[in-house]
């Protein structure tokens, strides 16, 4: 028999939901006739697939040994190295700089040393975060970008913040800015491009289109032209839609892929340049909220911005300025 204390983050989820992610072996069928049969209870008595679980209550599980994964000898993320690049942090969020190069979760090929693992190995050292105390949560990203693009990632730190971010994200109330630098001189200094996306999965590339397409979404990109120098130009970004490469497939359609990227740019115009990756920042993000937060809405109205973008030597370091730009301490 087992018995575990609900925790804050693991409040307000249903009875099956918390169970699933604490005990992954337990077939579901399993699980529900487990329920039927009291073999799970909530604070000593019989309940039901749909309890709703509160901190403080005692979830006992009357189950075989063989359905509860063993301890494991050493901490998931203990191969990756506990440093993060911090923009800013609080008790609810994380923001971290991640850096060209960096996977933000594992994939098929690599795993082990990722921007998330990085995270939890961090906040585990600050005593933040014990997955061995967790049965359903752990510190999660609320935002991906590509490996060799960097900038600013969110984190949740609980469970509670994660559900409103992720929220924000889908309402489109979380601000995301890039930096990139285009070959070319744009004739309108400042535009929103409006096309239709294509992903096609076996090339693993997405194409943009001017008309409807069967199978494509609907983008929109803003752009600012900062600088120009020597035939690039240094462009702000706004993501209006937020979808596969985006903003590189989008700007290689006009006649203006992105410095060094060799996917939808070309070799004939990056070689020489030095560059081997694309020019491109996430660099500030702000917290828009159109409705209420909850937990997190003491963030609404505030801009934090990466002040090392590596590409931006190539405009004699060359920093954005405005009284919204204000980098995280």
């Amino acid at each position: 028999m087992k018995q575990w204390i609900v925790t804050e983050n693991d409040a307000g989820q249903r009875l099956d939901k918390f169970v699933t992610k604490a005990v992954p072996l337990l077939p579901k069928s399993l699980l529900y006739k487990s329920i039927r049969l009291k073999r799970i209870k909530v604070n000593g008595k019989r309940c039901e697939i749909s309890t709703r679980l509160a901190k403080g209550d005692v979830v006992d599980l009357y189950l075989k040994d063989e359905f509860f994964a063993p301890v494991p000898k050493k901490l998931p993320f203990s191969g990756a190295p506990p440093k993060v690049t911090v923009v800013y942090e609080d008790e609810n969020i994380l923001l971290a700089d991640k850096k060209p190069g960096l996977l933000v979760h594992s994939d098929d090929k690599e795993y082990g040393d990722t921007l998330i693992d990085r995270i939890q190995h961090y906040l585990y050292n600050k005593g933040e975060y014990d997955p061995q105390q967790e049965r359903s949560f752990a510190p999660a990203l609320v935002n991906r970008i590509d490996r060799n693009t960097g900038g600013i990632v969110i984190a949740a730190k609980n469970a509670a913040a994660l559900r409103v971010l992720n929220e924000k994200m889908k309402e489109r109330e979380l601000k995301k800015y890039y930096l990139c630098i285009v070959h070319g001189t744009l004739a309108k200094k400042e535009a929103t491009l409006e096309g239709f996306l294509y992903k096609d999965a076996d090339k693993n590339k997405v194409f943009v289109h001017r008309h409807p397409v069967e199978g494509g979404r609907t983008i929109r990109t803003r752009y600012r032209v900062l600088r120009e120098k020597k035939g690039l130009s240094l462009l702000e970004i706004e993501l209006l839609t937020g979808r596969t490469h985006q903003i590189r497939a989008h700007l290689a359609s006009i006649g203006h892929p992105l410095l060094g990227d060799g996917k939808y740019g070309t070799n004939a115009l990056n070689k020489g340049t030095g560059y081997r990756k694309q020019a491109l920042y996430s660099y500030k993000l702000a917290f828009a909220f159109e409705s209420d937060a909850g937990p997190l809405q003491y963030l609404n109205g505030r801009t934090f911005a990466v002040e090392d973008v590596w590409f931006l030597k190539e405009f004699d370091g060359f920093r954005p300025a405005g009284e919204e730009i204000r980098p995280g301490r």
